[in-house]
């Protein structure tokens, strides 16, 4: 892992927006996108059309030696149905597509984030609960089973953030039953703000409850911390965090990872954004200037 180097795509959503930019002879505006375009964001994977996506972006990285980050986020029953809703219809389903997406990984470097929220929506009021607590528990731990098939894959299980309203020995249970043991650790702050500082504190709790298991945090868009706990959805005044590292200096901290796309809207949050997952130039230029 030491001086591993992340794959840029020129396909982000930030990259293609550049480039519409410089076509328009916007260059103040262009330049400043290019501090998010310059930098290796992952690639998000939620539908059919995920094994190709995997392949391509796979062998594009593979050619100039670079490792891509996927997000697995196709879980049945995706984001509670809010925002982000979607995902598999059914447990069957969702064991056919993550195996697909093992096979197109295949024997290239990759690391995979495996679906954000899911296992911290079992321990709060989204009513995964149960059988399907348990469901949902069995297939991560298939997931995380099927990747590591793959040699030079690393999985990271999404344990949610420091802010989310749970137990963190509750946290590290479900982290456990969803297959942490096999995975190559757990992913913080996944499209959230909380300072590194926090996160890594939150981090290093989980991992003393779960045998030492070392961590990734996305620092994507906490550069200024959160505006608030309950302030998830594009808060206003919000900023870039550290560039993608391996090198975080930080005992049991595998990286520093933009996982979330900035700039990408978090939902229809009631003032005007695009949908969840949707470019926003003007939140885009926001987080480079910070906040300002």
């Amino acid at each position: 892992m030491p001086g591993q180097t992340f794959y840029v795509s020129d396909r982000t959503s930030a990259a293609r927006q550049l480039v519409t930019l410089r076509a328009q002879g916007r260059t103040a505006e262009a330049d400043t996108l290019a501090r998010i375009a310059a930098q290796p964001s992952s690639q998000w994977l939620g539908d059919d059309a995920a094994k190709g996506i995997v392949e391509q972006v796979g062998r594009r990285a593979a050619e100039v030696d670079r490792t891509p980050v996927f997000v697995a986020y196709n879980i049945p029953h995706r984001d509670c149905g809010q925002y982000s809703a979607g995902g598999a219809t059914d447990a069957a389903s969702y064991r056919s597509w993550i195996t697909g997406v093992a096979e197109a990984l295949g024997d290239r470097k990759a690391w995979v984030v495996l679906e954000p929220d899911a296992i911290a929506h079992t321990l709060d009021t989204c009513g995964v609960k149960g059988a399907a607590a348990a469901e949902r528990y069995g297939l991560l731990a298939f997931a995380v089973q099927e990747l590591k098939r793959r040699p030079q894959v690393r999985v990271y299980l999404d344990a949610g953030n420091p802010g989310w309203a749970q137990d963190p020995s509750a946290m590290a249970e479900a982290l456990s039953k969803s297959g942490a043991a096999v995975a190559d650790g757990f992913a913080v702050n996944v499209s959230n703000f909380y300072s590194t500082d926090r996160n890594a504190a939150y981090g290093t709790e989980l991992s003393a409850a779960l045998g030492g298991k070392h961590f990734v945090i996305d620092t994507s868009r906490n550069g200024n911390g959160p505006l608030s706990s309950e302030a998830w959805c594009n808060p206003a005044g919000r900023a870039l965090g550290e560039p993608p590292t391996v090198d975080t200096g930080r005992p049991g901290v595998d990286a520093y990872l933009w996982i979330k796309n900035p700039g990408e809207s978090d939902g229809e949050c009631g003032r005007g954004e695009p949908r969840a997952g949707e470019f926003w130039l003007p939140y885009a230029l926001g987080l480079v200037r910070g906040g300002a």
